[in-house]
Parts: structure tokens; C-alpha cells; sequence
């Protein structure tokens, strides 16, 4: 009888113990999710912007079209991105294109001093802060979700209900890392 009870209580201890390891694994991949979630909001927000920047930039400087459809272009792919990977690709694209149609604007003296202008360009700013702030918040669940999953006994467990790493959310351009030099 003793060793029955001895057996029992040791699967059901191996059983909480499992359990205990999938729930901390799983609560890691929803705040991966949820971070995912605050960054995806703000990148909505810069979706937002964008058409708006792009007519008032059109008013003053029709005949740069290239740059122009170059940011519509971009806007479209990131909000048409199915996956995170995508998202991360044409998110970088869209800030290289918001970057040339900046720079753009240093031809038209005019454009910078208009009041809707320089009021998008302070919006999509304060945008891009709370963007690096949500990745930076997503990033660090990422990084502690992939590493609950990596180590032992964590990652037998992560095996066995197919918990896979997730990817960062990184600057694919290192051209990009660089601070633009923006005046207006």
C-alpha cells in the first residue's frame, strides 16, 4: 500500500511540475503577444499619419512624385503584413521612405513653415517614440520568452507542446540605426 501512495503522490507531483512549467511557458507567449499588441497600435497610429503627411507635402511639392507614391507604397505594404516578419520588413521600408520625404522637404521653404506640416511632423515624432518604446517592451518579451524555453528542464517541456522562438523585432537596415538628421 505504501509504495502505491508513494507512486502517486511522485506522478502527481510530476504532473504539477509539468504543469507549473507549460503555465509559465504559456503566460511568456501571451505577453509576447501583448507586446506585440501595444507595438502593433502605435504602428496603426503611424499608418494614420502617413496619408495625411503625404497630401500636405503633395500641396507644396507635386512634381516629387517618386518620393511620394515611394511612401504610399511603403504605408501599403505595412499595413497589408500578414505575420510579424513582414511587418518588421515593411515597417523598415515605410521609415526610409518617411525619412526621404523629410528630407525632401528642406527644398520647400514653404512646406516647413506650414502650420499642418509641422504639426504631423511633431505627431509622427511622438509616434516613433512610443514605437521604440513598444519594441522595446516586445523585444525584452521576446527575449524572456525564448529564454524560458531554452533552458532545462524548460525546453524538454517546450518540446514536448511545440513551443518555438520567437523573432525580435529588429532594424533589418543599419543605415537605418543611424539618427536622421532632420531640421526643419
Amino acid at each position: 500500500m505504501i509504495p502505491t501512495i508513494i507512486a502517486v503522490v511522485v506522478v502527481i507531483f510530476f504532473v504539477m511540475f509539468v504543469v507549473g512549467i507549460y503555465n509559465k511557458i504559456k503566460r511568456g507567449e501571451i505577453a509576447v503577444k501583448n507586446a506585440w499588441s501595444d507595438v502593433d497600435v502605435q504602428l496603426k497610429r503611424r499608418h494614420d499619419l502617413v496619408p495625411n503627411l503625404v497630401n500636405t507635402v503633395k500641396g507644396y511639392a507635386s512634381h516629387e512624385r517618386e518620393t511620394l507614391e515611394a511612401v504610399v507604397q511603403a504605408r501599403s505594404q505595412a499595413v497589408a503584413a500578414k505575420d510579424i516578419d513582414e511587418q518588421v520588413g515593411a515597417e523598415n521600408m515605410l521609415t526610409q521612405s518617411l525619412g526621404k520625404l523629410f528630407a525632401l522637404s528642406e527644398n520647400y521653404p514653404d512646406l516647413k513653415a506650414n502650420q499642418n506640416f509641422m504639426q504631423l511632423q511633431e505627431e509622427l515624432t511622438s509616434t516613433e517614440n512610443k514605437i521604440g518604446f513598444a519594441r522595446q517592451h516586445f523585444n525584452r518579451n521576446v527575449s524572456q520568452y525564448n529564454e524560458s524555453i531554452s533552458v532545462i528542464p524548460n525546453n524538454i517541456i517546450a518540446g514536448m507542446f511545440n513551443f518555438t522562438e520567437k523573432k525580435f523585432f529588429e532594424i533589418e537596415d543599419h543605415t537605418q540605426r543611424e539618427v536622421p538628421q532632420v531640421s526643419f
